[in-house]
């Protein structure tokens, strides 16, 4: 069971980051222009009481090799002793690569709760041109992952809905995976404690998700909005890091090569491979059902139009079940053997069936 070792969450949180900061008097910190300009004034007033030193670095918008080599040289050369990433989960991401080539503290301030990234001891590596390479895996979590609510509360509602979509899957991948006896991606097997918390992922979406995000189309911050923003980061960080990975996520990742879904969020493309995954499982039609009306509810796309792709040819099909099928990915975590023609045709079917 994998964790960070503290988890804050709250309205302002920012403002009192600084005593969290432990050990650290020089710290960068990594974001978008939106992602640091939500927290900077609180960080650095927060940090100033306590005399840390703060560096703001401006991310450049893929978690790849070369950024992440950019972002050690400067850490390296200003002798940083920790790094904060903020904004949206590939700035994240690299904060976290950076922090444990350079053995240093990482500390995490999403600026929206769009993934489950935030809390894993992992990162998700691609290329420049924004196609899925690998997953990166580190010896410890963050040493602090701090949601300010105020601050997610301004962020599109968007990126809520699609942290609900990737916090979906929590559920039914740490079901397969358990099921299966595979490796979690902590490499050791699931806990009872991570399948309970994938399981009150999903029932937390259920409850409370259509209310969190009107609060959040209101910019209200409300018991429900804090419920599904604890859900998509703590509970489905948890739940999928401890319980396992299976189909959704590696048919996420095999449509990452089809430039028609790149304008698409990470949570959108994992809801739609969800779809599938419960279609390959052979899934009773009444869970598919709740699964599919919750995604309309909400809006989280349902088809190949939904994703972006308006014409999809067999050929470009067989590229995402050939990535989504390579030696290696948690597709073969199900109990189960998947094939290539069975997730082309899965993907047909889920696609008609979410139309």
């Amino acid at each position: 069971l994998g964790a960070p070792q503290r988890y804050v969450q709250g309205r302002n949180a920012t403002k009192e980051i600084g005593k969290y900061l432990t050990d650290c008097n020089n710290i960068l910190v990594i974001g978008g222009k939106r992602g640091i300009a939500a927290i900077q004034q609180d960080f650095e007033n927060s940090c100033n009481q306590l005399k840390i030193n703060t560096h703001f670095e401006l991310f450049q918008g893929e978690c790849c090799e070369e950024e992440i080599n950019r972002i050690s040289t400067l850490v390296q050369k200003m002798k940083f002793n920790g790094i904060c990433g903020c904004g949206g989960g590939k700035s994240i991401d690299t904060a976290k690569c950076v922090a444990s080539i350079n053995n240093i503290k990482c500390f995490i301030l999403p600026g929206i709760a769009a993934t489950d990234a935030p809390c894993s001891a992992l990162s998700v590596i691609y290329t420049k041109e924004g196609v899925f390479q690998r997953v990166e895996f580190f010896s410890k979590s963050p040493d602090l992952v701090l949601m300010d609510t105020q601050v997610i509360v301004k962020s599109p509602v968007r990126t809520l809905v699609s942290g609900m979509g990737d916090a979906l899957a929590t559920y039914f991948e740490a079901e397969q995976a358990f099921l299966s006896d595979s490796m979690n991606c902590l490499n050791g097997k699931s806990t009872l404690t991570g399948q309970i918390i994938a399981k009150a992922c999903y029932q937390t979406l259920l409850q409370y998700g259509m209310q969190a995000k009107i609060s959040n189309e209101a910019q209200a911050i409300t018991k429900q909005f804090e419920a599904i923003v604890e859900a998509n980061t703590l509970l489905s960080g948890l739940g999928f890091e401890s319980g396992g990975l299976c189909a959704a996520h590696a048919i996420h990742n095999g449509f990452t090569a089809i430039k028609e879904t790149h304008s698409m969020l990470h949570g959108e493309k994992v809801a739609f491979g969800l779809l599938v995954q419960l279609v390959l499982q052979n899934t009773p039609d009444q869970i598919f059902q709740e699964v599919l009306k919750f995604c309309k509810a909400v809006n989280l796309p349902t088809n190949l139009r939904q994703l972006g792709v308006e014409k999809v040819t067999d050929e470009q099909l067989m590229l995402v079940a050939q990535i989504a099928c390579a030696q290696g990915s948690s597709i073969h975590n199900h109990s189960f053997n998947v094939d290539e023609l069975q997730v082309v045709d899965a993907i047909k079917l889920a696609d008609l069936m979410g139309q």
